[in-house]
């Protein structure tokens, strides 16, 4: 009898981490208003929203550090309500807010926490330490904001965990420390590990995140790839016309906000596809055209509701 050829079925993967109906309330106020997020193994997903949006207070359920009022987390599978210690386990969680022990020195600290999660790596604490000029040997209370933020980004780097949850980890960092954050966050994900990074500044999350999830008042207003971001950003437009503009023609394109002609030259902003302006240009004769890059900090302050920092 011949033996079947067709391949075996494999059970689909479950993401690391999934969030179904996440309500949070504290009395009366509730800061986390139905979530639902999923993060795939192995990518970044960046977690955006102004500050009191309900970033931290979702990833405090997510490690079981506080209980949903509603709703279902399961990280690796396992139930966050019930399942904090296990998972916390296999995650390295640097917080946004740092209450570090004022009488020891960073690598008293770092050996104590280490030692709680089995070992570490010694020569790696102090490479990562090099990296982020981190003074491993004054005591903390002598530290500045932004150092201390280095002794949790050591912290959980050290810990080669299956996944990095960080809570706005660049903050107190200067420019050249947040690139060498950056390059070491490249480097967690080219080896397997898995991120959520919650942030504020749009600039550090675009640049390494896959994914993105954009938090508003404690709901999810937008999520999406960062191409998905960048085809709803607005362009800005200018084009020079070497006879009169076709002013009606343009004036009835879907997709221009404010169109304006002086003039030979035509400016406008552009919040959707390019195609329609493009198909009209080509019946006329331009001297010259300017797309400028998506406004991203502009769509992502849209999606703020006009809130900053």
């Amino acid at each position: 009898m011949q033996e079947s050829t067709k391949p075996e079925s494999r059970a689909p993967v479950d993401p690391v981490l999934r969030i179904e109906g996440l309500v949070k309330r504290y009395g009366e106020v509730e800061a986390v208003r139905g979530i639902d997020l999923e993060l795939e193994r192995g990518e970044v997903f960046g977690f955006l929203g102004p500050n009191g949006a309900g970033k931290s207070t979702t990833i405090r359920c997510m490690l079981g550090l506080l209980r949903p009022s509603a709703g279902a987390i399961r990280v690796f599978g396992l139930d966050a309500a019930k399942d904090g210690v296990t998972i916390r386990q296999r995650v390295a969680y640097a917080p946004g807010e740092l209450r570090l022990p004022e009488q020891l020195s960073a690598a008293e600290f770092i050996t104590s926490i280490s030692r709680l999660r089995g070992g570490f790596d010694e020569a790696r604490r102090d490479q990562l330490a090099e990296r982020l000029r981190l003074d491993l040997h004054r005591p903390m209370r002598e530290l500045s904001s932004g150092n201390r933020r280095k002794v949790a980004i050591v912290l959980a780097f050290l810990a080669e965990a299956e996944l990095l949850v960080l809570d706005e980890p660049t903050s107190g960092l200067d420019p050249l420390m947040q690139r060498e954050f950056m390059d070491l966050l490249r480097e967690a994900r080219a080896g397997g590990t898995t991120v959520f990074l919650s942030s504020h500044v749009l600039s550090e999350v675009q640049r390494v995140a896959d994914h993105v999830a954009v938090l508003r008042e404690g709901r999810v207003v937008a999520s999406g790839t960062m191409a998905d971001f960048r085809g709803r950003a607005r362009s800005h437009v200018e084009v020079f016309f070497e006879t009169p503009p076709p002013t009606e023609a343009l004036g009835a394109l879907p997709g221009l906000v404010d169109p304006q002609v002086t003039d030979q030259r035509f400016t406008a902003t552009l919040s959707g596809p390019i195609g329609p302006l493009l198909s009209l240009l080509a019946q006329h004769k331009v001297a010259s055209m300017l797309v400028e890059e998506p406004d991203l900090e502009e769509a992502f302050l849209d999606l703020y509701g006009g809130e900053t920092q």
